[in-house]
């Protein structure tokens, strides 16, 4: 046996299915952040509708989730921040190499999240969507991040726990720590959470879903 078959016989290490989480930074925002906090301060104010959902479901804040569904059109920094939103979805439909035919992905949902010192917002999915995403407009120090879970860890039945200093892209929850100005987006079915707000002023977000229509 020669040495080049020793080599061909080698064990091989494929990685399939890949989770990708696509992650910009919105220069073209940044220097509307102050405006889109407002905005968001200003709607939790004055939505008497979000601010009675936000208290009866316990979200430690204020989330125009359930209440105001026109941010673009109440708010000119909002409509400005869609169209980059809209822009950076359509790569990241392309990176993930969909075929979208005569259909096309559209905003379906947007919503503002005002979350206290002390606040989070447990795991969950977005049905009904196909990207989900968050654009962070003021993150304080300490603010807390955004967590994903392995999508296949409910199947992994008998499985060893990982080693803690396993590879990040081995690891059953990953957290990504925003910046104001960071754009994050994610396949809908990925379960996500947002940990504890250790920081002592507000975490404001804005949150979007996108449909295949």
């Amino acid at each position: 046996m020669t040495d080049d078959t020793i080599q061909a016989a080698a064990p091989a290490l494929e990685t399939l299915f890949a989770t990708r989480i696509y992650r910009a930074l919105l220069a073209e925002m940044l220097p509307l952040n102050d405006e889109l906090a407002a905005c968001c301060r200003s709607a939790s104010e004055d939505d008497a509708a979000g601010q009675k959902w936000s208290a009866k479901n316990g979200y430690p804040g204020y989330t125009s989730y359930s209440s105001l569904d026109d941010l673009p059109w109440r708010f000119p920094a909002v409509k400005t921040l869609k169209s980059q939103l809209d822009r950076h979805v359509k790569a990241y439909a392309k990176l993930q190499e969909w075929s979208l035919g005569d259909r096309k992905l559209e905003l379906d949902s947007l919503w503002i999240n005002v979350l206290d010192p002390g606040g989070f917002h447990g795991s969950h999915i977005h049905p009904n969507s196909v990207i989900s995403g968050t654009y962070y407009v003021e993150i304080p120090e300490g603010a807390s991040a955004l967590r994903f879970e392995d999508p296949r860890l409910a199947l992994m039945m008998a499985a060893p726990p990982r080693k803690p200093k396993a590879a990040r892209d081995m690891q059953p929850f990953v957290p990504m720590q925003p910046t104001p100005g960071t754009l994050l987006l994610w396949e809908s079915w990925l379960r996500h959470e947002v940990v504890l707000n250790q920081a002592e002023s507000e975490r404001i977000s804005i949150s979007f879903n996108y449909a295949w229509r």
